[in-house]
């Protein structure tokens, strides 16, 4: 169990990527750590696929440093996160103070929005690499990205790559 004692937040809107939600929640929870869902003001969101999640918390309500990470996953919910200033305030406050913070897929449109990217390597799904690029960040098409802190990968298929690194990380703090 090597995180034992860590907090885990995973973000969640309506549209979120089923794997990269489920997947990571229940990789991390296997690895001892607490892992709550914040999302941005209702009790529950559906996946793209129709798969619900319940919240443990709202944005506006936790704070970045009651976390030892913070996950982003993707799918659509990103573009509905970032509309929300509690949700992109904490990402933000994340990944200036240290903390790792971790997106996929989609969910680099969180980073830009929150304009944490200028001079940062990162990945994504490819149909938003002009985005971060125009963001300020240096694009690498890899499974997994890690600059500092910061963690990101591409689609679903990256997921074991991701989590890996995000223990690791994890791990080493």
């Amino acid at each position: 169990m090597k995180l034992t004692g860590k907090t885990i937040a995973i973000l969640a809107e309506d549209l979120y990527e089923d794997l990269e939600l489920w997947y990571p929640l229940m990789r991390l929870r296997e690895e001892g750590a607490t892992v709550e869902v914040i999302g941005t003001g209702k009790p529950t969101y559906t996946s793209k696929h129709g798969y619900p999640v319940d919240v443990t918390n709202n944005a506006e309500r936790v704070k970045w440093d009651e976390f030892d990470a913070i996950i982003i996953p993707g799918g659509y919910a990103p573009d509905h996160m970032r509309r929300h200033r509690a949700m992109v305030n904490l990402v933000k406050d994340a990944v200036q103070n240290g903390r790792i913070v971790a997106a996929i897929c989609h969910a680099g449109w969180m980073l830009a929005s929150a304009d944490v990217l200028r001079g940062r390597k990162v990945t994504s799904f490819s149909a938003i690499k002009d985005d971060l690029i125009n963001a300020g960040a240096e694009y690498l098409d890899r499974e997994v990205v890690q600059d500092a802190n910061l963690i990101t990968s591409r689609v679903p298929s990256d997921l074991p790559a991701f989590c890996r690194t995000i223990i690791a990380a994890l791990v080493a703090a």
